[in-house]
């Protein structure tokens, strides 16, 4: 199902549909978690309902049959694009999710929600009458609508939901709490822990979000996967996890109409949301994605998708903050170790076949030579506040391995791959110094505290192990190395550089 795909034609997605109707409704319980049970209603009503007030909660005696528990009233105010008939359709199916079973007139019942008015529309059916043809007699229906909206019509009388209270016994109705949430006695995140001792992380990891990051005409939704962790002092006992959720939620809602540009942006803008809501010294924000990009096999010229990976990672503290971008890539690698010795293996065979030295030396060069062949994945990050296309760092990785691979090859396109491979082995450390190679290379305008760290891992298939390399470093000290031949003795390392900013990052 597309992302931007209605649940069914009934209720459509509500950021695309316009909610013009203004519908007041009334909810009770008295079976059951009576609390929870109005807050699963409402939970479910905002699937069609933007709620815009809810009521405190009253406690009020049973109406018609008494020997029954008291029950919990609210009423809330919204807007929808439901007609009533299909507004009423749906709060029947939340009363028999939530658990009512139909007996008697003015049973108990685990929870009740009527429509008491649709915009100031005078409507008589069967089974619907708007206005709510008994709210003007009861007291625990208007006290509750009148606190939310005491100005609100009765279309029928053209009373106020306040005038219609003052007519009305209200013995019985008592306000019991401003709202569903359960007052605790205490904050026990915010307690002193039993061992002080400082933690640098501790957060939530693996809250997946739809995205759409991009720019003008090159936008492309994803599905995120969100890490966000804070760094917990000695005094405190644990960070509030709910809170992170929170950040996450709102920094997405307040920029609803907007686009990110770039995933690295979101990240910063959430670590230091982060270090505000939690009141916390530091924070650490990891997104992580699948990127597509749409390639063509190199021989067929057939159309394919790749799915990359994507990483953004940002730090921030009440004063600073840093971010990174990077991808995840695949590759072939093609060990140059066995190719040599195929190489000095073949020239033996041709001489002892009786070929001259300069015809073997002429196959050797024009043939290529078998070898073992190793499945790359490596990670590649940068560090910066420029801004990085994630396309031009796969193809950075991409061509520092023997060759890339596919997901769609047809048999010309694996020969010409298996070539390709076999014309440039690399081992492990040789992709490692080729990507940072093309890195300084081509990032030449970039200042020299802008950081790249890229990991590389070689699967083997003749070895029962894998075999794996790294190189980082601020492209000054790379520089130095690469352009000047100097060598450095300390390469700075992505926790120095998420920790110590320089004057561009305050």
């Amino acid at each position: 199902m597309s992302l931007d795909t209605p649940i069914s034609p009934l209720f459509p997605d509500t950021n695309t549909s316009t909610a013009t109707h203004i519908v007041y409704l009334a909810l009770g319980s008295n079976l059951g978690d009576r609390r929870g049970n109005l807050a699963a209603a409402l939970q479910q009503l905002r699937e069609v309902v933007t709620i815009e007030t809810v009521s405190s909660v009253y406690e009020t005696e049973p109406v018609g049959y008494l020997d029954q528990p008291r029950f919990l009233n609210i009423a809330c105010c919204g807007k929808t694009w439901l007609s009533a008939q299909d507004l009423l359709h749906y709060t029947q199916s939340i009363e028999i999710a939530i658990g009512r079973q139909r007996t008697f007139r003015n049973g108990p019942r685990p929870i009740d929600i009527d429509i008491l008015l649709y915009d100031d529309v005078h409507l008589q059916d069967d089974n619907l009458i708007i206005p709510h043809p008994r709210m003007a007699e009861r007291a625990f229906v208007l006290a509750p609508l009148a606190e939310i909206s005491p100005n609100v019509v009765d279309p029928i009388n053209g009373r106020t939901a306040q005038e219609l209270l003052q007519h009305v016994s209200q013995d019985g109705v008592t306000r019991l709490a401003p709202n569903l949430r359960i007052t605790l006695d205490r904050d026990i995140q915010n307690g002193t822990p039993s061992v002080r001792v400082r933690l640098g992380r501790a957060g939530v990891v693996g809250i997946r979000k739809s995205l759409l990051i991009g720019v003008d005409g090159q936008q492309q939704r994803f599905d995120a996967t969100f890490d966000l962790y804070a760094d917990l002092g000695t005094q405190q006992a644990g960070v509030h996890m709910s809170r992170f959720s929170d950040v996450l939620e709102e920094i997405l809602e307040e920029n609803a109409a907007t686009v990110w540009p770039r995933i690295e942006i979101l990240a910063e803008a959430l670590a230091r949301a982060v270090v505000e809501r939690q009141k916390v010294a530091r924070a650490e924000v990891h997104i992580h994605t699948a990127y597509p990009l749409q390639k063509w096999t190199p021989m067929s010229g057939r159309r394919t998708q790749e799915i990359y990976g994507l990483l953004a990672q940002a730090v921030a503290t009440t004063t600073w903050s840093r971010r990174m971008i990077g991808v995840e890539v695949e590759g072939m690698v093609a060990c140059p170790c066995a190719q040599d010795m195929v190489h000095s293996f073949a020239r033996v065979r041709l001489q002892e076949e009786g070929f001259a030295d300069d015809a073997i030396e002429k196959m050797l060069s024009v043939t290529p030579l078998a070898t073992h062949n190793q499945r790359g994945r490596a990670t590649l990050v940068v560090g910066t506040d420029q801004d990085i296309s994630a396309g031009d760092l796969i193809a950075l990785v991409e061509s520092a391995m023997s060759s890339e691979n596919y997901s769609l090859l047809k048999r010309p396109d694996e020969l010409y791959i298996v070539n390709k491979a076999h014309a440039n082995p690399r081992f492990v450390e040789d992709v490692v110094r080729e990507v940072l190679a093309s890195i300084v290379d081509k990032y030449r305008n970039f200042d020299d505290t802008t950081f790249v760290w890229i990991h590389q891992r070689n699967e083997e298939t003749i070895h029962k192990y894998d075999v794996e390399a790294e190189g980082w470093g601020t492209l000054g000290e790379l520089r130095m190395e690469i352009l000047q031949n100097q060598s450095v003795e300390h390469h700075t390392t992505r926790e120095e550089w998420f920790n110590a900013p320089d004057s561009k990052n305050k």
